[in-house]
């Protein structure tokens, strides 16, 4: 089974990161220095931001579909993130380090199924969760935050 780890385009907040700390705040959103790594994961890049880096922490609706399973939650994004991650196959580094939450959607946006694995062995889960032809998409989650980390597709 091949798949395809697809992180966040930059372009849309980029613009962000010239908007003043008021403006942030305004929008929920918070202007933050990484001090630790790992602990910082950029959506955009699914690198775990470095020492010093400046991120934004900001709220992110990952799940669009008007269903009972629309959501959001809290994303980190580098300033410096540049392109997206977005590869066959591959599981980032920032996944393979932490445990997870992988849920699993139809087309029309309803999860199927979902689980928990360590990163280490999360493409079993990928395969498992892909057996069901219904499945179109699956959304990663870090698991002990809840945060919404990448979106899985079909190669």
């Amino acid at each position: 089974m091949s798949f395809r780890v697809s992180g966040l385009a930059a372009a849309p907040f980029q613009p962000l990161f010239a908007l003043s700390d008021e403006v942030l705040a305004a929008r929920a959103i918070c202007r933050v220095i990484a001090d630790e790594k790992p602990g910082f994961p950029c959506r955009v890049s699914l690198e775990d931001a470095n020492p010093g880096e400046r991120l934004l922490l900001l709220p992110y609706e990952h799940q669009t579909a008007l269903t009972p399973y629309r959501a959001s939650g809290p994303i980190f994004v580098r300033e410096q993130a540049g392109e997206a991650f977005d590869r066959v196959g591959e599981i980032p580094p920032v996944l393979r380090s932490r445990l997870l939450s992988l849920r699993a959607y139809d087309g029309e946006g309803t999860m199927l199924d979902a689980d928990v694995t360590e990163g280490g062995q999360v493409e079993d889960l990928i395969v498992r969760l892909f057996s069901d032809a219904r499945v179109q998409t699956i959304h990663a989650h870090f698991a002990r935050r809840g945060c919404y980390a990448c979106r899985i597709g079909r190669a």
